[in-house]
């Protein structure tokens, strides 16, 4: 969904090249760099990837910041002095809105339970990670910092972004992990009321309730002596359940087919069938269920088609083994009885 959009003008443009991931491998693209009078795409940093959208109908694939300025790289040239309409991809961009702020949320929770500071995060693909200046954290810390961020988003806490001058004294009282060398003008300032204030450059919800739930994954050995902390926030959260639960299911279906039919096997197996004819069945009294005969492979060759007439079944057979679906387990007994003939 292109929610966004903002007029601007092109102020440059000329030949550039990016690096990208194709299929794994690292390819070079040829394109131009763009510089515009203002943006409303962000360019990557403070541990958040850049935004996608498009400049009139031209893809933006990448954006990135050279001093103050933010530089567009598209495949094709675009006219200098040109009007043109930006648009934002609004799902790319309010997700890494709920990543961030969820992540500068846990930050200040987890030093203020436990004194544990944040050395650096990253915003992946599928989930985020907050390095953590701990050797170990154990499972009981996790679980009350998930109830206490999770507080908070209840108590729909606002977030302001406030601009402060390079001198001002109130800088003094800001969390921050130092700015980049080639930081220009103004400083930004994120402050989540009465829990955080930090400098930031990136893009953040404008209240709590906006990251709607944050779920802590769990933990890993980070660099020497750190904590890796893996978390999702909001709608993450959401497509995280529909993938575990569809992946659930399929295990569910799958274990069910291949553990009976192999469990059946395995007895077999261990009754042996050279000599003693065995029909063993998994499923429901009078339900579907599956079946195997095994025994001498004459016998089993003579039975198995009578035994799916009677269990309403399909089915095939070899060297002394025949199996198969049933839709019907009610006449179990009548093939007891005529196997046993």
């Amino acid at each position: 969904a292109w929610h966004l959009t903002f007029v601007t003008s092109v102020v440059a443009c000329s030949p550039g090249e990016m690096k990208q991931e194709i299929n794994g491998k690292k390819e070079t693209v040829k394109g131009f760099n763009v510089k515009l009078q203002d943006t409303i795409l962000f360019p990557e940093g403070g541990g958040q990837p850049d935004d996608h959208g498009l400049i009139g109908d031209v893809p933006v694939l990448r954006v990135t910041r050279q001093g103050a300025e933010a530089v567009h790289f598209v495949s094709s040239a675009l006219e200098v002095g040109q009007e043109v309409q930006l648009k934002v991809d609004w799902e790319r961009r309010f997700d890494h809105m709920q990543q961030h702020s969820g992540q500068h949320l846990i930050t200040a929770i987890a030093e203020s339970m436990f004194g544990y500071k944040t050395t650096s995060w990253e915003l992946g693909r599928q989930r985020s990670t907050i390095e953590l200046d701990t050797p170990s954290m154990k499972p009981a810390q996790m679980e009350a910092l998930e109830v206490a961020v999770n507080e908070k988003i209840r108590a729909h806490v606002p977030v302001a972004v406030q601009v402060l001058s390079l001198d001002d004294p109130a800088l003094e009282q800001v969390r921050s992990r130092g700015l980049p060398d080639d930081a220009a003008g103004p400083i930004r300032i994120i402050d989540i009321e009465g829990v955080d204030v930090n400098m930031c450059c990136g893009t953040h919800v404008s209240n709590l309730s906006h990251l709607q739930v944050i779920k802590l994954l769990g933990t890993e050995k980070g660099k020497k002596n750190k904590t890796n902390l893996l978390f999702l926030v909001g709608n993450r959260v959401l497509k995280y359940a529909e993938k575990s639960y569809s992946t659930e299911r399929s295990l569910v279906s799958l274990l069910k087919k291949e553990g009976d039919n192999e469990f059946m096997s395995i007895i077999a197996n261990e009754i042996g069938t050279e000599e003693t004819l065995v029909f063993l069945t998994v499923g429901e009294e009078k339900g579907p269920g599956l079946f195997l005969l095994a025994g001498p492979s004459g016998k089993v060759s003579e039975l198995g088609p009578r035994v799916l007439e009677m269990l309403q079944g399909k089915g095939a057979g070899k060297n002394g083994r025949f199996q198969g679906k049933v839709n019907s387990m009610a006449r179990r007994g009548e093939v007891d009885i005529y196997s046993a003939r």
